[in-house]
Formats: C-alpha cells, structure tokens, sequence
C-alpha cells in the first residue's frame, strides 16, 4: 500500500503521515525531506540557487524514484499541481487530500518563520491571507482529484487509518 498526502502547506501532512505510518504498518518519507538530502540543501535554498521551475523538476524526479512499497508519502504543498503528478499519484497509489479550512492555515502559518518558506517571504498578515486563499483557490482542483478527502483536525487518527483500509478493500 503507498498513501500520497496531498493539501496546502500547514496542512499537516508531515505530521499525519509520521503518526499514520505505524498504524499502517508502512515507512514514512517526506518527498521535500529526501529532495533536500538528495541536493545538499534546503528547499529555500534550492529555489535561491535554481528557480522554481527546477525545484519543480527535481522535485518530480524525486516523487518517481520513491520504491513505493509500503510507504506513506507527504508531499509538498505545490507538488500536485506541476508535472502531472496527480495523475501519477492516484495511478500508484491512494491519495488523500487533507482538506483544511483557509482559517486553520492561515493561524499555522501566521507563527512559521516565512523567510524560511519560499512563497511566503516578505508577506505580512493581510498580505498572507490573500496568499493562502488565492493559492486554494488555484490548487484545490488537483487537490480534489485525491481518491480520499478528510480534515485531519476534526477526524481522529484511527479514523483516518480506517478511511484508508477501507478504502483499499
């Protein structure tokens, strides 16, 4: 089994997965965690060094070299939207959108350090609130594509383990 998790940033990907693992018996692996290790640097830096669109290239690659056994899989928060990779996901695995309300991301990420991602550096408050709707906005029709859609704030993590069991009987 190999579960794809997919959502905005602040959505919890990272953390669900590193708890759901266990309870699924699979290995977990951040997609933007490996990339940085394959690339000696961070994600920040890569884009600094680079541009977007070869962080976006990479970080496909990275997505397609993963051996999929066994394996729960966060995602970055823009991976579903380049390269195809929806698609690719749900033909390889399951995904499941962690559906989280613009209010519950933007209040994660209102406290992050913004200079440390990317698309959020310089914005202040107001300025982070239309990012985060106008960036839904466009991405939610990936996101929506998952086999599998759940708030992980309002579903326990049993709930969810058995969302993903069923789903593949």
């Amino acid at each position: 089994m190999t579960v794809f998790l997919i959502g905005f940033m602040g959505a919890g990907k990272t953390t669900l997965g590193k708890k759901l693992a266990p309870k699924l018996q699979c290995t977990f692996i951040d997609v933007d965690h490996l990339l940085e290790q394959q690339e000696g640097m961070s994600i920040k830096d890569i884009i600094a060094a680079h541009g977007e669109p070869y962080f976006r290239q990479r970080e496909s690659e990275t997505l397609r070299s993963i051996d999929l056994d066994d394996k729960i899989i966060s995602t970055g928060g823009g991976m579903p939207c380049f390269h195809d990779n929806m698609t690719w996901m749900n033909a390889h695995g399951i995904t499941l959108y962690l559906n989280v309300s613009e209010k519950a991301i933007y209040s994660r990420l209102k406290t992050v350090d913004r200079e440390q991602r990317p698309l959020l550096r310089g914005l202040d408050d107001e300025q982070l609130r239309i990012f985060i709707k106008e960036k839904l906005t466009e991405r939610r029709p990936f996101y929506e594509q998952a086999q599998l859609d759940l708030d992980p704030i309002s579903e326990p993590l049993n709930d969810v383990a058995e969302k993903i069991k069923n789903y593949i009987r």
